[in-house]
Formats: structure tokens, sequence, C-alpha cells
């Protein structure tokens, strides 16, 4: 069964694409890819759902993130201490 896809359409100025010097795709592309990083930064997606919604797959995406100096895991303090509390019970 495959999902069903809604497609977003909005205005944008010519002249905005002409000062990015990007192309309307490029600029999409690029306007889906920072959507995603941010619904991931502040974890309304997962790293998985953001690649999706970015237009790639998770390892790409991942690599993506890495060139540009992301962070892959973004944990509070919080839940670094429960990792770690949950870690040291294990060995």
């Amino acid at each position: 069964m495959s999902e069903r896809v809604i497609t977003i359409s909005f205005p944008v100025k010519e002249n905005i694409l002409l000062s990015l010097k990007e192309t309307k795709d490029e600029f999409a592309k690029e306007l889906l890819y920072s959507a995603a990083l941010l619904l991931y930064r502040k974890k309304k997606l997962s790293l998985g759902k953001a690649a999706e919604l970015a237009g790639y797959d998770r390892i790409t995406f991942i690599e993506k993130l890495q060139k540009e100096d992301e962070y892959i895991f973004n944990f509070s303090e919080e839940e670094i201490e429960e990792i770690l509390i949950d870690s040291e019970k294990i060995t």
C-alpha cells in the first residue's frame, strides 16, 4: 500500500531565487532539507522521518549532517544521564 502524498505550494518572488542564484528545484530541495533539519532539532521528527522529508535515505542524510557539522544525536543532559545510568546497569 503506497502512502498518500500531499503537495504544498506557496509563492516565492523570482528576485529571491535570483539573489540566491538557485533554480526553483534547488530552492525547493534546500527548503525541504532546512525544514527537515529544524523539525529534527526540535525533536518533532525522528532522524529517519527527517531524512524522508528532505528526500534522502537515512545514511545520505547523516552524511549531509556530518558535512555541515550538525549533531546527529541531540540529547538533553537528562537523557544522557539516563543513558549512562542504564548502560552502567548492564555492565
